[in-house]
């Protein structure tokens, strides 16, 4: 069948969707502990995120021709208030994950069959009272966060959807060093 026919009948085949840019930030608190955030209750509701799994660590698309770092301080602004931080590495290779096959043509607004992220970790260098999931950007954006907390680096994979699981091991372990993890 061709991938005219395919796209006509309404089933969208994920090698034929490219992957979506995207970066994600491990920020750290000085004793290593990693930043996690609770998904909005509207995320499970809809159905796009199991009840198991709503924790994540800040992540978000990158812009047109936007700096990776620059893409990954805005995003992390936008989901925690945060901007006292410290630049402290970044993961070499881009990291992939694929939708769940029920998700494509559906998930990440239909046009993506997946992400290829870049992580940064940053330490946090700021006082608490900067974080603010409620009323992120300065309150210039929705929250897509309802709650937070410092979280063990080693723990952060089995609370994350089951198809990015993978990824955030890679992440806990290229960033092992910085939280005082062995992976």
């Amino acid at each position: 069948m061709s991938d005219k026919v395919n796209h006509i009948r309404g089933k969208v085949r994920a090698e034929d969707l490219p992957y979506r840019a995207c970066v994600g930030v491990m920020l750290l608190n000085k004793v290593g502990r990693v930043f996690i955030g609770s998904r909005q209750k509207g995320d499970i509701a809809e159905g796009t995120v199991p009840p198991a799994y709503t924790w994540q660590m800040p992540q978000g698309g990158v812009d047109k021709h936007e700096d990776l770092l620059d893409a990954a301080r805005r995003e992390l602004f936008e989901e925690t208030n945060v901007r006292s931080v410290e630049v402290l590495a970044q993961t070499p290779d881009w990291l992939t994950y694929d939708l769940p096959e029920d998700q494509i043509g559906i998930g990440l607004r239909g046009k993506f069959r997946g992400q290829k992220q870049k992580w940064f970790a940053m330490r946090f260098t700021g006082d608490e009272s900067e974080i603010d999931v409620l009323h992120p950007g300065d309150g210039s954006v929705p929250p897509e966060f309802d709650a937070w907390r410092w979280e063990e680096a080693q723990h952060l994979p089995e609370l994350i959807v089951p198809f990015k699981r993978r990824v955030y091991e890679q992440v806990v372990a290229h960033f092992a060093a910085l939280t005082h993890v062995r992976a």
